[in-house]
């Protein structure tokens, strides 16, 4: 029996109109959106047709209803700039990395997420209360995946087909997820993941709008607040700091230059003039896309790396895990940042299901 949900989110996985999938497919248009409603269900050498064009196996499309993340929960950058379609595969995306979370849920003890809805302080406040309750104190910020899971915040990789979408967080329940697209700079993609927490901490109480310009300012203000402390960078950057000095600087926080200009001018450090000025130089030493000479080592999931690492001792592959989902091996590897597996610490307790759980010990 075909599960109408499931051929809804693979023809948004990929990005595909009902008529586009109909003339794909060789299915009729009218039939395709009755298997989409539940109205009527295909039949097998109909469900390998459509399974063959979007590229999914066929039993994916029978297994259990699936809900999508909640759109509304959702804040898009340059949404308006973003076809409608690149959003709902994105969107697609992350649903199945959820499906993933669920199945390591059953088998793996994660960290309880901690992660505070707060109301309304300005974002500069609502960092340093986050800090605070974190324990960072003023340091800069470690590595920003591996902090955000330490909180219980589950992190995915956007598949590289997602590139005009920087990232997107979205409370599922009661588990924060972020998703993160990895082929930006190190440096910016540790800004989205700042800026991704900051519509978790500022927009998940449902008290602000969590899209929209004033949104995303405040996401970006949380940002450049969490990972440039005011009193860190005040002990370290001079007013009025030349274009060098900044280039120096921004290695402390691990951010890009744009970032640290921004915020030096933000706190005053940067008179407007010196702000354009510093902008126009960078921008022409190429660091308004890039960031020459930046951090090589991309931030990845310690969690992923453990789960696959302690599955592969025991003879499964991800492959085997990609099987039991329902998906090929190849979209799965999408949502795992390219991951090099490693082993995980053993021992746990048993799942509601009787299935040992192992036990993940994270470090930001």
């Amino acid at each position: 029996m075909v599960t109408p949900s499931r051929i809804t989110l693979a023809r948004k996985r990929r990005g595909l109109t009902l008529a586009e999938l109909s003339q794909r497919a060789g299915v009729s248009l009218q039939s395709l959106s009755n298997y989409e409603t539940g109205r009527t269900s295909p039949r097998p050498p109909t469900v390998r047709r459509i399974a063959e064009s979007l590229d999914f196996p066929e039993r994916f499309f029978s297994g259990p209803e699936i809900d999508e993340l909640p759109a509304e929960g959702i804040s898009w950058r340059a949404r308006t700039k973003t076809p409608p379609r690149v959003l709902d595969a994105a969107r697609a995306a992350g649903t199945l990395a959820a499906q993933l979370y669920d199945w390591i849920d059953e088998r793996f003890r994660l960290p309880e997420p901690d992660v505070p809805s707060l109301g309304k302080p300005d974002p500069e406040t609502a960092a340093e209360m986050v800090r605070t309750r974190w324990g960072l104190g003023n340091a800069p910020a470690p590595n920003m995946v591996h902090l955000l899971e330490a909180h219980g915040i589950r992190v995915f990789s956007l598949p590289p087909d997602s590139l005009e979408v920087d990232a997107f967080a979205v409370w599922r329940g009661s588990v924060p997820f972020v998703f993160l697209n990895t082929m930006k700079t190190v440096e910016r993609s540790r800004f989205d993941a700042a800026h991704e927490l900051g519509h978790l901490v500022m927009h998940g109480s449902g008290e602000r709008g969590c899209t929209g310009p004033e949104a995303e300012r405040q996401a970006n203000e949380f940002a450049s607040a969490f990972l440039m402390p005011a009193a860190s960078v005040l002990g370290h950057m001079p007013a009025g700091a030349r274009v060098d000095q900044i280039l120096q600087g921004k290695r402390i926080w691990k951010v890009s230059a744009m970032a640290l200009t921004y915020r030096m001018h933000d706190m005053g450090l940067l008179t407007d003039w010196q702000y354009r000025s510093t902008c126009a130089e960078l921008s022409a030493r190429g660091y308004k896309t890039d960031e020459p000479q930046g951090m090589k080592k991309r931030e990845t999931s310690q969690v992923l790396t453990k789960v696959f690492g302690g599955l592969r001792s025991k003879g499964v592959r991800p492959a085997d895990v990609a099987d039991e989902l329902g998906v090929t091996a190849e979209e799965m590897n999408k949502m795992l940042f390219g991951l090099t597996m490693t082993s995980v610490e053993g021992g746990g307790e048993r799942s509601s299901s009787g299935r040992s759980k192992g036990v993940l010990t994270l470090v930001p």
